[in-house]
């Protein structure tokens, strides 16, 4: 397979700094500006799973509604990325950075004030558009100011904030609950949204693709990429639910897949396409993409499982659980300029090969635990995830973004927050799905190894779906000996889920570092 051109970026000017003076000439205030609205994204997609019971409770919603509030959002978010970067670049990056900061911090108060679930889902597609606009224009506007020699400790930086935003999610959202209400998880994005769109709009610069005024907008593009991509992430998340062979979820993914292809021919034939297809003759844009993918897929299918885990298999409380990972959100938060450090060092053969081996090792790391593992037992695995996924998250971000021109930075940053949120969203239901099937076929062995009954323990196997998340199904009029009974072997069932998950997960991190090493080169500095 033929090297990879390198990772780092063209020598091309960072033409917006260099015509504006002042505080919007600054890079640094660039990434600090950007760092708000990133930061408020990323504490809101990690504190809105610790309202969910919560919400559930206060609006009377049930399971497939209080789904919906993720899956609204997260399709919304998908359906947008793209156009979100292209507009920016199109129209004014600093423009839409602002308009979306503005629109998800009034939708966030609006999911407060809704008073009933079918007005949380609503708002929650409302706010996912606003961060589809948002998203992608953090990371343009810092490939038009920094300098290439710069750029990957920018997008090392930009990382960092990622991870603390999402570490702090579970312990925020937590202390919110338990101390205030579940509207406050939402609240909480009000001030940060007002000092984000204060702060930005002082210290920004503008920035766009000057030749993009006179192409003829790619309406086309913009309804079949939406169309193709709504299709296929909820064919993904009802996948689990509906079942992955089922004629819903192959319809939904294979019809998705079909307009996307659609879009792909469309995009290579017309003059001022939405998606630049010349952008995937860089292999390094591409394989970062895929690699973006997968490093979500596990990240967020880990966690997901691992939130349950300690929730509901140890009992902690969620801002127990929150600080129990905390190893996993310290270590991110390090590896990330650090692998933009090494990424401009030695190239991303070096970084996206290691990143992907130790989430493996983290993976592999978690055959060994059991129902009750100790803080000893589970900190290394974690620590392990963090360091890989951060490693990752800087080397990919730089291979997309420092890759594509600077014009196309908003599609390259559209494109990157992409492969994310299918990568999360495929790992989420993937890993649930093989955790659910796990449960299915050992549960009714583990509850008569468990000395349960034979006759009892086929009746209770009926409940897999309850145990698949880590809860027993135990009532109140069971005898001690016996409730026992059921919990350990329920519980040891979930845990044979949990161990099919992280084999897969772990296989498929092997198979990404094998693919970055043989086919990126190191960079030419």
């Amino acid at each position: 397979m033929p090297a990879l051109a390198p990772s780092s970026a063209p020598p091309t000017p960072a033409p917006a700094a260099h015509r504006q003076r002042g505080v919007r000439a600054n890079p640094w205030l660039t990434l600090a500006a950007v760092a708000f609205g990133l930061f408020m994204v990323g504490l809101d997609g990690s504190v809105v799973s610790i309202a969910n019971p919560e919400i559930g409770r206060d609006l009377g919603a049930s399971t497939t509604d209080l789904q919906w509030v993720t899956n609204s959002y997260l399709l919304a978010l998908a359906a947008a990325l793209i156009l979100g970067g292209k507009l920016g670049d199109r129209f004014g990056r600093r423009t839409f950075y602002l308009v979306g900061v503005a629109g998800f911090t009034l939708s966030s108060v609006a999911i407060g004030l809704a008073g009933s679930i079918e007005g949380v889902i609503a708002f929650r597609a409302v706010q996912g558009f606003f961060g589809a606009l948002l998203m992608p224009n953090t990371l343009a506007l810092l490939r038009a100011v920094f300098p290439p020699r710069k750029f990957g400790m920018a997008v090392g930086i930009w990382a960092m904030v990622s991870s603390v935003s999402t570490a702090l999610g579970p312990i925020v959202g937590g202390l919110l609950v338990e101390h205030v209400n579940w509207e406050s998880v939402f609240y909480i994005n009000a001030p940060i949204g007002i000092v984000a769109l204060v702060f930005s709009a002082l210290v920004l610069p503008q920035s766009k693709n000057a030749d993009a005024a006179h192409e003829k907008f790619d309406l086309l593009g913009v309804v079949l990429l939406a169309l193709g991509l709504l299709a296929v992430v909820f064919g993904v998340v009802k996948g689990e639910t509906w079942g992955w062979t089922s004629a819903g979820t192959l319809s939904s993914i294979g019809a998705g897949l079909v307009v996307l292809l659609l879009f792909g021919w469309w995009e290579s034939r017309v003059a001022s396409p939405l998606l630049p297809m010349r952008l995937f003759r860089n292999r390094a844009l591409t394989i970062g993409t895929f690699i973006t993918a997968l490093n979500f897929f596990v990240l967020l299918g880990v966690i997901f499982f691992v939130m349950i885990y300690l929730q509901n298999v140890r009992g902690l409380s969620p801002v127990e659980a929150g600080v129990r990972t905390l190893p996993l959100s310290l270590a991110s938060v390090v590896a990330s300029p650090l692998g933009a450090a090494l990424t401009d060092r030695h190239g991303p053969r070096l970084t996206m090969p290691l990143g992907m081996a130790l989430q493996a090792v983290a993976c592999f790391a978690m055959l060994a635990w059991d129902t009750d593992s100790s803080s000893v037992v589970m900190w290394p695995p974690f620590v392990a995830l963090g360091l890989g996924v951060g490693m990752v998250m800087a080397s990919s971000s730089d291979a997309i973004v420092g890759n594509a021109p600077v014009e196309d930075g908003g599609v390259a940053g559209g494109l990157q927050a992409t492969a994310l949120q299918i990568g999360g969203a495929l790992g989420t239901s993937v890993l649930v799905s093989l955790i659910s099937s796990r449960v299915g076929s050992t549960l009714p062995g583990e509850l008569t190894t468990a000395q349960v009954p034979a006759r009892m323990a086929e009746s209770l196997s009926e409940a897999k779906d309850a145990v698949a998340m880590g809860i027993a199904p135990v009532s109140g009029d069971m005898p001690r000996q016996l409730k026992e009974a059921v919990v350990h072997g329920s519980h040891q069932a979930f845990m044979n889920g949990v161990h099919s998950a992280v084999l897969t997960a772990g296989a498929l991190c092997v198979i990404g570092a094998l693919l970055a090493a043989v086919s990126v080169r190191k960079s030419v500095r």
